[in-house]
């Protein structure tokens, strides 16, 4: 028989059983908060805790040399810079006890070559309340081995979470070939920008291209677990990886010029020099060394050094110099064209290669002083005169030339024909416009740009102002038969997809239509007559390359320095081609103040037909024969050398003519 349920009894019971149910609604409504209202919040803070989005780095695009520049040879990627696949050390202290992180701060801070200040940080890293603290930075794969090796043996002993530490991939820029291009290229800073995780150029084309270069961070989902490492994961979305870049400069050719212009400088004693090596008929840089170098492994040491900072320049873009004599032929051509116009107006040319000129009188309209040949000639013809750098003829030709045709004529013909005071365009940051006078406007001092003396000065490269790109550009157009060409350092941009297929983002490897600006009537007499300079009697027979010809011209310029020309401080020049026939290149060879002093002999060691011309001389010989270029003088070697035949050699035919006439018109 069941006993009777008293009333005290069962009031507990209600009670009981409505504060059961209460505390159940209570749950349900609770956890209907939770999973329901609030349930993508909790979603996020157990993912937090689980698992998280990791960036995955891409690789930034790539320079490649011109490697089609040796005809008949397979073209194939050689790289100036790249990417190499690195790691950065990270830790994660909540995970690991804290008896062993002194142990653990000595014992990881031997694997890394950690000094005991270094060691000391570690530890006070390890010791504070976080998920992942960075402990060390850009490790190599041997390093990376040798650390979770260490680390195998180490949290198993300790009873430590495999990951406890933990590796993430990052990519940074390596040097094939050292310093080489270094002005050229510059590099990256080690430090990315936190936000977009992009690497920060110092300058150069690395700067210039930065939007081509750089590509799209990945993400990958990793997840927190004793039993998942934190350097995997699913991946979400790939990296996208920057394009890459192909140069017109020619490893070989830049190696060469770098090597020879570093000795030349050096037996120089000088300052400092660069060399600018252009294909003459497509505007292809195929080399622009300058010494001393920049080194962009060690950026800081530049940026963080005054006296350093100006080799972070490319010179030959940047800085811009009187040419001196080099600006000769310029001159010379510009006379010819002017006769050609008059030609044309029905009028008498101004100048013809083959007229002596008077050449005693120095004096010229608006000069307090005259102007002086390195020696007195009494009359001069065009290849003469270039031959002999002589002072006197250009000017006097000039002086034809404004009283013909006027200044602003002149002016346009330096502008317009050659680029002087413009851009080249060249693919590269802080490129100098240079100056040319311009008739009736003021110095900032308030005196004429462009006076009644200014035509004399221009004509022997003095009161203009040129960059080194400028120059060669010139020149090329003497080198390629008259035509127009545009300097440029890349051939080409493409970028992979993810597919493996190539986009082709720019192309500058198709040839096209040149503008012609001078005839072959003007273009062939300047580059006979350069073509003298190198040989006996010239100015720069230190030029000559043996074995081959070649066309070019010295040039010397008194440096200003705080507002007057230096006696004592020079810009000194060589600037040809070579072969003389079928150039493969034009190269300028640049030197900042070479050591001034007599050398018996050869003369007046600051000339650059003496410093400069010797450095064109030795890059040009071994570029030709990198290129394959045959000789095309095989009678053209110095005394002593079996070879040697002065009489079958290129020019001498013609050497012998100028010499004859020469004496007729001015005696021994």
């Amino acid at each position: 028989m069941t006993p009777p349920v008293h009333s005290s009894d069962r009031k507990r019971l209600v009670a009981l059983a409505v504060f059961l149910s209460v505390l159940f609604c209570a749950l349900i409504l609770r956890f209907y908060q939770i999973q329901i209202v609030q349930g993508e919040k909790w979603t996020q803070v157990a993912m937090n805790q689980h698992q998280y989005i990791a960036q995955e780095p891409f690789m930034r695009g790539s320079f490649y040399s011109n490697t089609s520049v040796k005809k008949g040879h397979p073209e194939e990627d050689q790289p100036f810079v790249i990417d190499v696949l690195k790691f950065h050390l990270f830790a994660d202290p909540d995970s690991i006890s804290a008896p062993v992180k002194r142990k653990m701060a000595l014992e990881l801070g031997s694997k890394l070559g950690f000094s005991p200040d270094d060691k000391a940080w570690l530890y006070s890293e390890l010791e504070k309340k976080s998920r992942s603290r960075k402990i060390a930075v850009w490790l190599n794969p041997s390093e990376r081995q040798t650390i979770e090796a260490w680390w195998s043996e180490f949290s198993k002993r300790e009873k430590l979470v495999r990951n406890a530490i933990f590796f993430q991939s990052d990519y940074q820029r390596s040097y094939p070939f050292g310093s080489m291009l270094g002005a050229v290229l510059h590099t990256v800073q080690e430090e990315k920008d936190p936000e977009t995780h992009q690497a920060l150029p110092t300058g150069g084309l690395e700067m210039l291209f930065n939007s081509y270069l750089k590509g799209k961070m990945g993400q990958r989902l990793i997840v927190r677990s004793p039993r998942h490492p934190l350097d995997t994961g699913k991946m979400l979305s790939p990296p996208e990886n920057g394009a890459d870049i192909y140069l017109t400069i020619n490893h070989y050719l830049q190696a060469i010029a770098e090597a020879e212009l570093a000795k030349g400088v050096a037996a120089a004693k000088a300052r400092g020099g660069w060399a600018v090596m252009m294909d003459p008929y497509t505007g292809e840089i195929l080399a622009l060394a300058q010494t001393p170098a920049f080194d962009p492994t060690k950026y800081r040491d530049y940026y963080n050094n005054p006296d350093l900072q100006e080799y972070t320049k490319v010179k030959a873009v940047t800085d811009c110099f009187e040419p001196g004599s080099i600006m000769k032929p310029i001159t010379l051509a510009i006379c010819l064209k002017a006769s050609e116009e008059l030609v044309k107006r029905g009028k008498h040319p101004i100048l013809t290669p083959d007229e002596w000129v008077p050449t005693t009188n120095g004096w010229f309209p608006g000069r307090g002083v005259p102007l002086k040949d390195g020696r007195s000639h009494h009359f001069l013809n065009l290849p003469i005169a270039l031959q002999k750098s002589s002072n006197i003829y250009p000017a006097r030709c000039a002086q034809r030339l404004v009283e013909t045709l006027g200044d602003q004529w002149y002016r346009e013909a330096l502008t317009e024909l050659f680029g002087f005071g413009k851009k080249t365009q060249i693919e590269l940051p802080a490129e100098s416009t240079g100056l040319v006078p311009t008739p009736g406007k003021l110095h900032p001092n308030g005196k004429l740009e462009w006076s009644t003396p200014t035509p004399f000065s221009l004509a022997i490269g003095h009161n203009i102002l040129v960059n080194s790109i400028q120059m060669v550009r010139a020149f090329a157009i003497f080198a390629n038969g008259g035509y127009e060409v545009q300097p440029h350092l890349v051939r080409m941009i493409s970028k992979k997809r993810l597919d493996g297929a190539v986009d082709v983002l720019f192309d500058h490897t198709d040839p096209k239509p040149l503008r012609r600006i001078f005839s072959p009537a003007i273009v062939r007499p300047i580059v006979e007559g350069m073509k003298l300079v190198t040989k006996e009697g010239g100015t720069s027979k230190l030029a000559d390359i043996f074995g081959y010809t070649e066309a070019g011209k010295s040039g010397t310029a008194e440096k200003i320095i705080d507002g007057i020309y230096s006696k004592d401080h020079n810009v000194s020049s060589f600037l040809g081609f070579a072969p003389a026939k079928n150039p493969r290149f034009v190269l300028l060879v640049t030197l900042d103040d070479p050591e001034k002093k007599y050398i018996p002999g050869i003369g007046k060691h600051q000339m650059g037909g003496v410093c400069s011309a010797p450095i064109f001389r030795e890059i040009a010989a071994k570029a030709l024969q990198y290129l394959g270029v045959a000789p095309d003088d095989p009678f053209g070697y110095p005394p002593g050398d079996p070879r040697r035949d002065p009489k079958r050699a290129d020019c001498a035919i013609e050497l012998e003519r100028l010499k004859e006439a020469y004496i007729r018109y001015n005696g021994s």
